[in-house]
């Protein structure tokens, strides 16, 4: 466990789009948080951003680093596992970028290694304190819909042009599913726990698509339908989230605002951080349509949330138990999909129990089943 009282020394890998949107500016705005190193191949980039800071070319040598406590790993997918061992191996705790790892396999043995070297090992599951995702949250707790029956999330883009990029490529971890559905997959578990089946589809649809740019997975539950979207061919019209219960249904129309701040340069925490001008629409059984303003999102909770775990946490968590059932989750749609079957997910009963890190502290939204109240029409 970290000092309670000292900075949480960070090394980063990784300063492409996930390490510089995303990684840098939430980890600077937490202040038991102190960024040291970042490793990239473009050091230029990253001090033209944070100057003074220190780079390293080699990742490795941010892994095995004595000067950091916390090594975080942005680098391409099929880098995350042999970092992640390396850096845990050296006595390191570890947050990875989504996807996990490339396999179940892969994060099975990340999830011992960390548990045999008393460390924490966190996935960077930060679309959780997304506004949009929040804001359905609320309602469903709330039990404004009665008793969910159809959820329908989607993450889609408007790219019709293939890039130059290793998500887009045809190498290991490329592609649609591996970049959104971590993301899809994980807020669904955070309402509605595990699936008993997983039915997916895949498919190339742009012209020159080297991995798969469009993907539609189903979750399978008791009464409950969890449909999972995303594609790089969506221009508009699509909502973030459809939801359909025995009381009513939901509309949340457009996605949350903090990547677009990010990039916008603004800094987290700043005015309007996280405010989402786009509220819900719960339609009830009369037919009538009521809004309700959107739960405001902010990301830093996830590495507030890391800090505090890491300082006052056990070093069993159920954060890494969470990311091995979401991966869980990636291979059966990639198998399914392959098969043309539905798959069960292949976990084990110690796998699928995180009620035991229950109050743990740990990178959670309080994952429990959600009291739903029925609201009968009249």
């Amino acid at each position: 466990m970290a000092s309670a009282t000292a900075p949480i020394r960070v090394g980063l890998i990784g300063y492409g789009y996930s390490g510089k949107t995303f990684h840098a500016p939430l980890i600077r705005a937490v202040p038991a948080l102190d960024l040291r190193v970042v490793a990239s191949s473009d050091p230029t980039k990253v001090r033209a951003d944070l100057p003074g800071l220190a780079v390293m070319a080699d990742p490795t040598a941010v892994a095995m680093s004595d000067g950091v406590d916390l090594v975080v790993i942005a680098s391409p997918n099929d880098t995350h596992a042999p970092l992640a061992r390396l850096a845990l191996e050296a006595g390191k705790h570890v947050v990875v970028d989504k996807p996990f790892t490339l396999d179940l396999a892969e994060a099975r043995g990340l999830v011992a290694l960390a548990q045999r070297q008393g460390r924490m090992l966190f996935v960077f599951h930060n679309r959780r304190w997304d506004s949009d995702f929040l804001s359905v949250r609320k309602a469903i707790a709330d039990g404004v819909l009665g008793k969910v029956r159809h959820f329908e999330s989607h993450f889609d883009r408007f790219r019709p042009q293939v890039r130059d990029r290793w998500r887009e490529g045809a190498g290991p971890g490329g592609g649609i599913w591996y970049d959104l559905g971590p993301h899809l997959v994980d807020q669904a578990l955070q309402l509605f726990g595990l699936p008993d089946r997983v039915t997916a589809s895949l498919a190339r649809l742009r012209t020159g698509a080297r991995s798969d740019d469009w993907a539609h997975v189903v979750l399978e539950y008791p009464g409950l339908r969890a449909v999972l979207h995303a594609s790089m061919l969506v221009a508009g019209g699509s909502p973030r989230f459809v939801i359909h219960g025995e009381a009513g249904s939901l509309v949340k129309q457009r996605l949350d605002i903090q990547e677009q701040q990010l990039l916008a340069g603004m800094v987290p925490g700043a005015p309007g951080w996280g405010a989402d001008p786009d509220g819900i629409a719960i339609h009830d059984c009369t037919g009538a349509v009521a809004h309700a303003p959107a739960v405001a999102g902010d990301q830093r909770r996830y590495y507030e949330a890391v800090a505090r775990q890491l300082t006052q946490g056990a070093i069993e968590s159920s954060a890494a138990l969470e990311a091995l059932q979401v991966m869980a989750c990636i291979e059966a749609a990639l198998i399914s999909a392959r098969t043309g079957t539905s798959v069960a997910l292949a976990l084990t009963a110690e796998e699928r129990d995180v009620s035991r890190f229950a109050g743990d502290g740990s990178v959670s939204l309080e994952r429990r089943p959600l009291n739903w109240t029925h609201i009968p029409c009249p």
